[in-house]
């Protein structure tokens, strides 16, 4: 109860300058609850095909109409195995990246920060290339052995050890410099590019053209077997980083007042770290590259409900799954029935956002 109520102080004191926004937090959460359900139901009805999940419902409730049994066949196939599985590998991944941008912000302390300014994406690229292009040779005896899992737990595993070393190389004394791991996650981000490089190199015709559309981002090969390999993995990352609000609240502070207050600094950065790692390995290995959603998400919602960490988390995981619903549904009719990589639309959307950010924070933030 004493942690509690010392860790509810630092919210409060990390909070104060900003005026008490809770009430318009929960307004705002309420809000995006409802925008959800309806870009979840605009994700069901839009695409190349006709097929109508109202028309899949009323079917499943009412029956079929005499004469319609094939297309309502059809429409239950496009809805249930492919729209269906689509949207709610959208959902998990946009709120992992969201929510990890978020976590990675208080963290570090700067609303720049992102987890792939710091290699936790560039290393779980890695480890999904390389299974991509070693799987049938190299790692043959770890993708055999693994199945569907293998892709995804070698982009958790790039990720990790990524974020492992940047935490060994920032800590010195039993104390971690987030400028030093700043600088340092470019630098490793750098290395697993260039060994991305090496191994793309290596890649034959077919490998070329999985990984090209991979690296640009997409949701296209969502699959319940793809839901059934991360999806347990981002939920759970999901559901203990709220856990660590009220410490990023402390944190705000800086971390000699938040040990203070008796945050346990260290474990919660490695806590983080870990939790990050995994949401964000798990996202990269099952669409590829997504960038700016970690950084424009929680920044939007910085502006509209303050720094709360409390009401930050959970909005940004509902503005986030929103966001990447809604960008997933023009890259699929922008150019139908062809369909258009996730990552340009969000690139497009989030660069000139993300320049916004440095030329209004010009000055201010410190790296």
């Amino acid at each position: 109860m004493a942690d509690q109520s010392i860790a509810g102080a630092a919210g409060i004191m990390a909070t104060a300058s900003e005026g008490d926004r809770s009430g318009r937090a929960r307004i705002v959460i309420l809000f995006l609850c409802l925008g959800l359900v309806l870009v979840v139901l605009l994700s069901l009805t839009s695409g190349a095909s006709d097929a109508s999940a109202v028309g899949v419902v009323h079917d499943w409730l009412v029956g079929a109409a005499p004469g319609n049994e094939m297309l309502n066949a059809r429409d239950r196939l496009i809805v249930y195995d492919i729209r269906l599985p689509r949207v709610i590998l959208g959902v998990l991944i946009g709120a992992a990246l969201a929510v990890s941008g978020a976590v990675m912000q208080g963290l570090f302390r700067n609303p720049l920060a992102d987890p792939g300014l710091i290699g936790v994406s560039a290393g779980s690229s890695l480890g999904a290339v390389a299974v991509i292009v070693l799987g049938a040779t190299v790692l043959a005896p770890f993708t055999s052995a693994l199945g569907t899992l293998a892709l995804p737990l070698a982009a958790f595993c790039g990720g990790l050890a990524t974020t492992l070393v940047l935490y060994q190389v920032a800590t010195r004394h039993g104390r971690t410099s987030v400028a030093t791991m700043l600088l340092a996650g470019i630098a490793l981000a750098a290395l697993a590019m260039a060994l991305t490089g090496i191994l793309i190199f290596m890649a034959d015709d077919r490998q070329l053209r999985d990984l090209t559309f991979w690296q640009l981002g997409s949701l296209a090969g969502a699959t319940w077997q793809k839901i059934g390999s991360v999806g347990p993995i981002i939920v759970l990352a999901l559901a203990a980083m709220p856990f660590l609000a009220r410490g990023l609240n402390a944190l705000a502070l800086g971390e000699a007042t938040a040990g203070h207050l008796g945050i346990p600094v260290q474990r919660l950065k490695y806590t983080a770290i870990v939790g990050v790692s995994a949401a964000v390995g798990a996202s990269v290995a099952v669409s590829g590259g997504i960038g700016f959603v970690g950084i424009v998400v929680p920044h939007l919602l910085r502006l509209a409900i303050g720094p709360d960490n409390r009401y930050l988390l959970p909005a940004s995981a509902l503005l986030g799954a929103c966001l990447l619903l809604l960008a997933d549904a023009v890259a699929r009719t922008i150019v139908a029935p062809a369909e258009l990589p996730i990552g340009i639309v969000t690139a497009i959307a989030g660069a000139p956002f993300f320049l916004w950010i440095l030329l209004r924070k010009r000055g201010v933030v410190d790296l």
